[in-house]
């Protein structure tokens, strides 16, 4: 099974099985990562599961059928501290290529 690494926002990783097809929505609020709520289901009405996707790992999200979409774009900007790097974590579909990916949670000091 993928994993999939969460930074926490004190800095701290927290690296949970990502099961294929689920997407992070759904990983981050099964493993209990308060963070992200996905109050809306995964139906890209909110951004509650705002993440930040690591530089290393853009292109290979991307790469795996998981583009952003003008939709999601404008849901961003409803989120708090939004990046160049953010995505819903909705929009990310778990694949095998995406095992060892890993995402911040919104608010996260990171050095990327």
């Amino acid at each position: 099974m993928p994993k999939v690494t969460f930074i926490m926002t004190d800095g701290s990783p927290k690296e949970v099985d990502a099961p294929l097809g689920w997407s992070l929505m759904e990983v981050a609020v099964e493993n209990k990562i308060e963070e992200i709520e996905g109050a809306c289901g995964g139906a890209m009405a909110c951004a509650t599961c705002h993440l930040y996707v690591h530089p290393d790992w853009q292109q290979k999200v991307i790469d795996q059928d998981n583009e952003k979409c003008d939709e999601e774009e404008d849901m961003l900007d409803l989120a708090f501290d939004i990046r160049n790097n953010s995505r819903l974590g909705c929009q990310i579909k778990i694949t095998k290529a995406l095992d060892g990916l890993v995402v911040a949670l919104p608010g996260t000091k990171t050095e990327w």
